[in-house]
């Protein structure tokens, strides 16, 4: 009987070591798995990066052009009111200089009106 105990323990021993084994291997291949998974979440976040990184370039680079054009127009809107007002301090000028000569050189005596003559 001891001969078929240890056959049995013997048994016994090799199923426990084929199901470390299952364990070993299921141990690994979840560890695997689990590298797998991080990588692949990381090729993801990097390829989202990337398409929002790319989004925000084309933004920047349509909004520049927006503001550079009407940084462009303001300056020539700006361009043509300083050109309207020289134009019109021009044709203008012989008549005021007249005007402020006639002010000064003409004198016309009244008092003045907070003064009070009784």
């Amino acid at each position: 009987m001891s001969a078929q105990n240890s056959q049995g323990i013997q048994t016994l021993l090799n199923a426990e070591q084929e199901a470390q084994k299952i364990v070993q291997k299921a141990r690994a291949y979840r560890v695997q798995r689990v590298k797998d998974a991080r990588a692949e979440a990381q090729k993801e976040i990097e390829e989202y990066r990337q398409t929002k990184e790319e989004e925000f370039q084309k933004f920047e680079s349509e909004h520049t052009g927006i503001n550079a054009q009407a940084e462009k127009d303001a300056e020539k809107e700006i361009e043509g009111k300083l050109k309207e007002i020289a134009e019109a301090g021009e044709k203008n000028r012989a008549q005021v200089i007249q005007d402020l000569i006639k002010a000064v050189t003409t004198v016309d005596p009244k008092p003045h009106i907070n003064s009070k003559h009784k």
